[in-house]
């Protein structure tokens, strides 16, 4: 019984960041995450995943992209594609704003959206997607409670997600934009953290 109240008491003490901004902060110590700027999809005590919005995939648009898919790029602009994190880096992932819906889509928060299926790019390619997207190629995944453990080491600092910092800011300004956001100057980030 008392096992049942613990698990109850720490299910209703844990705080999903889904739909929150994940910032690397400098000395994260993984290069992969350099300023990385990752839109939280997920966030559970058995794991998280998120999209990262901060760096291109270097020569790769969406009209090559969807060529390879045998998708007629039709109407869609020839947007870049983003690296969305290591995992699964041949998987697509799009992010938009709400005002679509596919079978497959997971609403993240009342703004934003997640699907990765191909009825989202094909409905992209027709004029007829959502109104507001960005697509990325891969992920980024932690196991159960590693994100935490890593918000609690001098890691991240997450920021509220919003319409411009996700879709109107150029991806190399995201990093230091997010950051101002909360009121933070990114030249005033140590690279480590103290110890008292």
């Amino acid at each position: 019984m008392i096992d049942d109240y613990n698990s109850v008491m720490a299910s209703e003490e844990f705080s999903s960041l889904a739909g929150e901004l994940l910032l690397a902060l400098p000395g994260i110590g993984d290069p992969r995450f350099a300023q990385a700027v990752i839109a939280m999809c997920l966030h559970q005590p058995d794991g998280a995943m998120g999209v990262g919005i901060g760096q291109l995939v270097p020569g790769l648009k969406l009209h090559a992209l969807l060529r390879q898919l045998e998708i007629d790029p039709g109407a869609a602009p020839d947007a870049p594609i983003h690296l969305g994190g290591p995992v699964d880096p041949q998987r697509g992932f799009v992010l938009h704003s709400p005002d679509w819906r596919g079978e497959d889509t997971l609403t993240i928060s009342p703004t934003l959206s997640l699907t990765t299926t191909l009825d989202v790019l094909r409905a992209i390619a027709g004029g007829e997607g959502p109104d507001r997207w960005l697509i990325a190629l891969g992920y980024a995944g932690w196991g159960e409670e590693q994100l935490d453990e890593e918000m609690q080491r001098h890691g991240w600092q997450t920021v509220a997600a919003n319409d411009e910092l996700l879709f109107e800011t150029p991806v190399k300004e995201r990093w230091p934009r997010a950051f101002a956001a909360a009121g933070i100057d990114v030249r005033l980030l140590a690279p480590t953290s103290g110890h008292a």
